[in-house]
């Protein structure tokens, strides 16, 4: 309930900045143009995302074998739909679920996951991906990107404003000084706020993906496992736009490149966990 209160107000947040980057480009007709252009991109991205995503990284579907079967004994176990099941061909292990609804589904795994997990960690992983599917987290993050997408495209128009415009005049549609602040802050705070609104469902799709594995160990054993061998061989040619979807950041940075992680911290996340065990 709580994350699902703060992905809420960080939703708002992000709609508020949106409303101030238009208000400093020149009012609210910019912040309604970029939206509209915005949700249409992310509309196409999300209609179609269970085919695209799966694509780029060379998914295999299948119907039999140990990932098949842990998926279909999770959705019994918790009246799911059947979603598509994929097989990556990656050494890095590695999982992610896509798909606009539960009805129109797919969950992956690399072929690395299913080297070094047990069935009852490959269990508490795509018990974590299911529950991404259960809670809609693909149209959280969609609406989220969109909203994000609009306030970066506002961002770019007031840069080439400034270029060729100056600014606006002095009738109060827009002062220079505030879209260059706008050009400035408002990409980085939709950055943050984006971030944190994925890392708010990574830790929901923890809570219920323990719930629907039965034991929160599983996914705790599971992380420790797929956090050691991302960070000693990180899976190669990972598009950024998708570094989100998969249940360890298949990313590698710290310092400053962690603030703007899609990921909240695995050692955080398995405390969390393990914390389950007492209730």
């Amino acid at each position: 309930m709580l994350n699902m209160f703060r992905t809420a107000a960080l939703m708002t947040v992000l709609t508020l900045v949106l409303v101030w980057a238009g208000g400093a480009l020149g009012g609210q007709s910019g912040a309604l143009m970029a939206l509209i252009f915005a949700g249409v991109m992310n509309l196409g991205s999300y209609w179609f995302s269970d085919k695209i995503v799966v694509s780029m990284y060379r998914g295999k579907q299948v119907e039999s074998g140990l990932l098949y079967e842990v998926v279909r004994e999770i959705c019994q176990r918790n009246d799911l739909p059947m979603p598509k099941v994929y097989i990556l061909p990656q050494p890095t292990p590695n999982a992610f679920a896509t798909g606009r609804n539960p009805q129109h589904a797919a969950v992956a795994a690399t072929e690395g996951i299913m080297q070094i997990l047990s069935r009852e960690e490959l269990l508490g992983v795509m018990a974590h991906e299911m529950a991404h599917v259960r809670h809609r987290d693909i149209l959280i993050g969609s609406i989220a990107a969109t909203i994000a997408g609009a306030i970066s495209f506002l961002a770019n128009m007031a840069q080439w404003s400034l270029i060729f415009g100056g600014g606006r005049d002095d009738e109060g549609d827009g002062h220079p000084a505030a879209m260059l602040a706008m050009m400035i802050l408002a990409p980085i705070a939709a950055m943050l706020v984006q971030m944190a609104i994925s890392r708010s469902r990574e830790y929901e799709a923890d809570r219920g993906g323990a719930q629907m594995s039965g034991s929160p160990l599983y996914l705790a054993n599971a992380l420790r496992k797929l956090e050691m061998a991302n960070s000693h061989r990180p899976m190669p040619k990972v598009n950024e736009a998708t570094a989100h979807m998969f249940i360890v950041n298949p990313l590698r940075g710290g310092g400053v490149r962690s603030l703007f992680s899609t990921h909240p911290p695995v050692e955080e996340r398995i405390r969390r966990l393990e914390a389950m065990r007492e209730f």
